[in-house]
């Protein structure tokens, strides 16, 4: 993953730093998007970096396209890539190409995910009244992800055996 990130930083022009390889390499291999606190636990032991350097990282990555954020109901942000892994040579399943899509956010796990169908999401910028230019739509579904729903099924089980 490293690589991919790599050269992604390089296609934006950008200096190539150990901690921007890091940071976008990680959001490149998580199946869910990251707080910047899961991030930090995540990188905190290949790179010496404060978690100042990896919020401006963040911050930059998605001022330069290469990620995105959403708020979560616990008004904490989540960052994932925001652009397809075949632009830099390889398909990552979580990536989209960059177009208005939504978010679902486990109540349990507090996990986030994005949602590749954008069903319903450019309509509504289209429905703007005259004279509105939307940039954006956040659409956040909640409720529970499969593994939560799994491990509730399992902890239910066990209950209904005692």
């Amino acid at each position: 993953m490293e690589d991919l990130a790599r050269e992604a930083i390089r296609a934006q022009g950008a200096r190539v730093t150990a901690t921007r390889v890091h940071v976008l390499a990680t959001l490149m291999e998580a199946a869910s998007a990251l707080s910047h606190q899961e991030l930090f636990d995540r990188i905190g032991s290949s790179v010496s970096v404060d978690r100042v350097t990896v919020y401006r990282v963040l911050e930059w990555l998605v001022q330069s396209g290469l990620a995105h954020r959403i708020a979560g109901e616990d008004r904490v942000w989540r960052f994932s890539v925001a652009r397809p892994g075949d632009e830099a040579g390889a398909p990552h399943a979580h990536h989209h190409h960059g177009e208005p899509h939504g978010h679902f956010q486990c109540d349990v796990c507090r996990r986030m995910f994005c949602i590749d169908a954008p069903v319903g999401i450019q309509q509504n910028l289209d429905r703007l009244p005259d004279g509105f230019e939307g940039r954006d739509v956040e659409m956040v579904v909640r409720g529970r992800c499969p593994a939560c729903v799994q491990a509730g099924r399992e902890a239910g089980d066990e209950r209904k055996t005692h």
